[in-house]
């Protein structure tokens, strides 16, 4: 990995994080709520992460990779946005596993169970994201895949 490439990666992964930020107070403090109110743990789980995955779609796509975006109205393409989707499914999907697992066979409740999941799927979120969700494709990536590394 060359030392420019290096350095965008940092760029982007700092990026990522502070974009991850928001998406993660959207989904805690709609999980906290949604629990609040009664809502069953793993479909809070759900819905709270779907709310954070959306500002994380139109966030990260404009402002962290930048790639997938039609020119006219800096939205998504729909190639990326369905990889994103599918990404985050999978995401979710692991997510939840790893919630239900520290809450069911662990005894750790709530939040705390809740800041151990967080933690891993970032790291797990930026991979995939870097590598597939936003990767260019095609002629109008300008780099060889080496060169991007």
């Amino acid at each position: 990995m060359s030392d420019l490439s290096r350095g965008r990666t940092l760029v982007q992964f700092v990026r990522f994080n502070l974009i991850g930020l928001l998406n993660t107070a959207i989904d805690v403090l709609g999980f906290a709520l949604l629990t609040k109110l009664g809502v069953y743990y793993l479909l809070a789980q759900v819905l709270a992460y779907g709310a954070g995955m959306l500002n994380s779609l139109l966030l990260n796509s404009r402002f962290t990779f930048g790639a997938g975006r039609t020119a006219a109205s800096h939205m998504p393409d729909i190639a990326t946005s369905i990889r994103f989707v599918v990404w985050n499914a999978v995401v979710l999907g692991m997510s939840v596993l790893l919630l239900a697992l520290l809450n069911e066979w662990l005894a750790l409740e709530g939040l705390p169970a809740k800041a151990i999941v967080t933690v891993v799927s970032v790291g797990v979120n930026f991979y995939g994201s870097k590598r597939w969700v936003f990767a260019r494709r095609g002629p109008e990536a300008g780099l060889s895949r080496r060169e991007a590394d």
